[in-house]
């Protein structure tokens, strides 16, 4: 073919756990040298081999020939010529298209199978697009290449469709092509595909799919509506489970795309991904629709009326199954602080609102009326009505380039700040910009790996009367950065993959299925997904737990971590957290308890108050792996726990100037200390376990170290989190835990006759050896006699 360069691909194949000198295999000298095209690490028969493959243009292989004569004339020497190359080499091979393959060798397609491909071209002379798209469309050629190509500096990325066969032909003709893949940038490239493109991955997805069961547990979006006969939801999302919060309102229509996009992320997560994955694909959860939001033509929603209005939506959806196990997921939030700027003129930061009180009570198992003086609040508690709210913690919207500090200055929107609901921020991975050749150049992703995204607010600005707030982050997408650091704005390259409705209702069939979503809307639905799944794994969990053990599994990523250990007091490590909450949470540690590190989880209700005293204080017992943890000594442990309730809201306006009197209670909990007795633990938190004349006895060390410490303990909100880290010997005599009442307006109105009114709450506790192979898992399940979730 015009202007390519003839030669030949090579493979050299390492020794086993040898790396390859690849500087040596890539010299980059003269005008035409051999290049290094694509590396890859195999296991072999239980060791690990390097293949990199080199493409050797006409008269040059004479590079490799002549140092491996100038090692063969040296080899009696102690350090013969070029060693660092040549012994390092176990054979050479000429390439086939596998070669070229970096992607596990277990998933290259079958000789003759129709697959879309990845194919990565060396930037040469800026034809070679050119080439490639002249080869596809000559005679006996069965290949077609997808409209959008991307690259970097030194490479051009464009989908192709076609089969192993082929491509091994066009080896023998096309010098460009560099490194073979399966797509993996798909929300890069399938966002801009035109529709048929999209369609042939949608369907492929959709072979792999299998709907979850009609009572499975569901995410409920509450948005704009969702586009309900997408290819890819229809068999998730009935019909009759699409509602709208205003019966008036068409339910079954998205009004402007963005309820859809969310859909795809809280039914399958980061949609990408599971294109990328290959087999079956079993979906554990279903789909609800709540129209939160006018559609055009009619009104817009009166903002002193936000919590109603939600709270009437709940009804409706509720109507078709109340039992149902369901996450409430929404990316909906008020601009102003507050719903009406004019009823909180002069709000302090994190205080409540009519909207963020809402979903308080709603969480509760509350049903919730506007009134002149406040909330009413309908009917009694119903346990077994409480709801899991998931909401955004809102958006920035101007990007400096100090994003962290613009971040930390723009406050969590209403009603993000609600007590009850799960709040969840964004972070980001997406550090890698692939972009059109000739756009963007240049451009880079503004946040770093593991980041927060540039896009998520904070509750830093927050009075500190007020909850943490996000208790999470998510992957939100990133934001791109001019050369010259001039411009930044949004970019779909950056963002995730999901699903997209036609604007126009009846042109489905025409329009694009694909689409990228980001920010803390996007964070928001995955968090719902993860919800969901936990729900599907472990059905028995309350809605309160399956919040607690989301943010319990949170873990800062490396990025975060180096704020944290750059702090030097507790009151610093809470700044940090009120930026990232625990940090990202996983599945897997939310659901599975491996054998070095132990979950426990404990549901039960308690009686905070009796009249207008304190209540019942519970002492957890947990079955503990104390002779396990003897015997790692002096090895550092850690020990995490995490109190998960619902308060109910104080409903008249003027208690929600104070914390306590928001709250109707407030839980807190504490471990015995290493060298306490049962009896001064309980002594030390329940005076009335004292005999008459007896002194409180004093208080025993503490040992370790808290990650917050009590004050920690002593903050608001209805979720409380901390993280110890010892001596395995320590830990070894701390397996007792209370949970105790502290105050709030149940105690303190008690004509509102909410004394003696039980309240539920679940503990959970983990234990981790990170820096040992020991089983601890198994002498907890054998004390308790079963295999998963431990209840007390």
């Amino acid at each position: 073919m015009p202007e390519s360069i003839p030669g030949t691909y090579v493979t050299f194949e390492s020794f086993p756990d040898v790396e390859l000198a690849l500087d040596s295999l890539d010299p980059r000298s003269g005008t035409t040298h051999p290049e290094l095209r694509a590396v890859r690490i195999d296991e072999v028969s239980g060791q690990l081999v390097e293949f990199a493959t080199v493409f050797v243009p006409d008269g040059t292989m004479s590079h490799f020939l002549n140092r491996l004569d100038a090692y063969l004339s040296s080899v009696d020497a102690s350090k013969p010529n070029h060693r660092n190359l040549v012994d390092r080499i176990q054979a050479v091979h000429l390439a086939t298209v596998e070669a070229l393959w970096t992607d596990p060798t277990s998933q290259f397609p079958p000789a003759d199978e129709q697959v879309w491909w990845e194919l990565w071209l060396r930037r040469r002379d800026g034809n070679e697009l050119t080439r490639l798209r002249t080869y596809a469309e000559a005679d006996g050629v069965d290949m077609r290449i997808g409209r959008r190509a991307l690259g970097f500096n030194t490479r051009t990325v464009v989908l192709a469709r076609t089969t192993a066969r082929q491509l091994s032909l066009a080896m023998d003709i096309l010098d460009d092509i560099a490194e073979l893949r399966s797509p993996h940038h798909r929300a890069e490239f399938l966002a801009d595909e035109d529709a048929a493109t999209q369609r042939e991955f949608v369907d492929e997805l959709v072979a792999r799919v299998t709907p979850a069961p009609a009572d499975a547990p569901v995410v409920c979006v509450m948005d704009t509506g969702v586009h309900h006969t997408h290819t890819l939801l229809t068999g998730s999302l009935e019909p009759h489970n699409c509602h709208s919060a205003d019966p008036t309102w068409p339910a079954e229509f998205d009004d402007n795309g963005h309820g859809t996009r969310m859909a795809g992320l809280a039914l399958y997560g980061d949609l990408g991904e599971a294109m990328d994955a290959t087999g079956p694909l079993p979906l554990r959860h279903r789909l609800e629709s709540l129209k939160l939001l006018p559609p055009p033509g009619f009104p817009d929603n009166e903002p002193a009326l936000y919590g109603a209005i939600t709270a009437a939506g709940v009804s409706t959806v509720e109507v078709e199954g109340t039992e149902r196990p369901r996450a409430y997921s929404m990316a909906v939030t008020a601009v102003t602080p507050g719903p009406s700027p004019d009823e909180h003129a002069g709000l302090v930061l994190g205080q409540p609102t009519s909207w963020s009180a809402s979903l308080d009570a709603l969480a509760a198992g509350r049903g919730v009326v506007e009134s002149d003086t406040g909330l009413a609040l309908l009917s009694d508690a119903d346990p077994e009505a409480h709801r899991l709210f998931v909401v955004s913690a809102g958006n920035v919207t101007t990007f400096d380039r100090d994003h962290l500090t613009r971040s930390d200055l723009e406050p969590v929107q209403d009603p993000g700040q609600a007590w009850n609901v799960l709040t969840v921020g964004a972070f980001t991975n997406r550090d890698t910009l692939l972009h059109p050749p000739g756009v963007y150049d240049g451009w880079s992703p503004l946040a770093q790996r593991g980041e927060l995204s540039p896009f998520s607010r904070t509750s830093v600005a927050f009075n500190s009367t007020w909850p943490v707030k996000p208790e999470i982050v998510m992957e939100g997408g990133n934001v791109a950065e001019s050369p010259d650091g001039a411009e930044r704005h949004p970019l779909g390259a950056l963002e995730l993959l999901t699903t997209a409705a036609p604007m126009t209702p009846g042109t489905a069939g025409s329009s694009r299925q694909l689409t990228t979503a980001g920010a803390t809307s996007a964070a928001t639905a995955q968090a719902a997904h993860l919800a969901a799944r936990i729900m599907a794994d472990y059905p028995s969990l309350w809605p309160e737990a399956v919040r607690g053990l989301i943010v319990h599994s949170a873990e800062w990523t490396p990025a975060m971590r180096t704020h944290l250990d750059q702090t030097s007091t507790k009151r610093a490590k809470r700044t940090v957290l009120r930026r990232y909450g625990m940090g990202v949470p996983d599945l897997t540690r939310a659901t599975r308890s491996a054998s070095d590190a132990l979950t426990l989880i404990a549901q039960e209700t308690i009686t905070p108050f009796t009249g207008d005293k304190l209540g019942e204080i519970h002492f957890h017992d947990l079955p503990w792996p104390t002779d396990e943890l003897v015997n790692l000594g002096a090895t550092l442990v850690r020990l995490r726990i995490t109190l998960s309730y619902f308060i109910e809201p104080n409903p008249a306006r003027r208690g929600w100037n104070g914390r306590y009197n928001y709250a109707s209670h407030g839980l807190r909990f504490d471990v015995r200390r290493a060298t306490e007795s049962t009896q001064d633990f309980h002594k030390r938190l329940n005076l009335k376990a004292l005999q008459q004349g007896e002194q409180r006895p004093k208080s025993a060390g503490e040992t370790g170290d808290w990650l917050f410490g009590p004050e920690a303990q002593r903050a608001p909100g209805s979720l409380h989190t901390d993280i110890w880290t010892g001596t395995a010997s320590d830990l070894a005599q701390r397996g007792l835990v209370a949970v105790y009442p502290v105050g709030g307006w149940w105690k303190e109105q008690a004509a509102r006759g909410r004394v003696d009114h039980e309240a539920r709450y679940s503990l959970i506790v983990s234990i981790a050896t990170p820096d040992v192979d020991t089983d601890i898992w198994t002498p907890v399940a054998q004390q308790v006699g079963i295999t998963t979730t431990i209840t007390t």
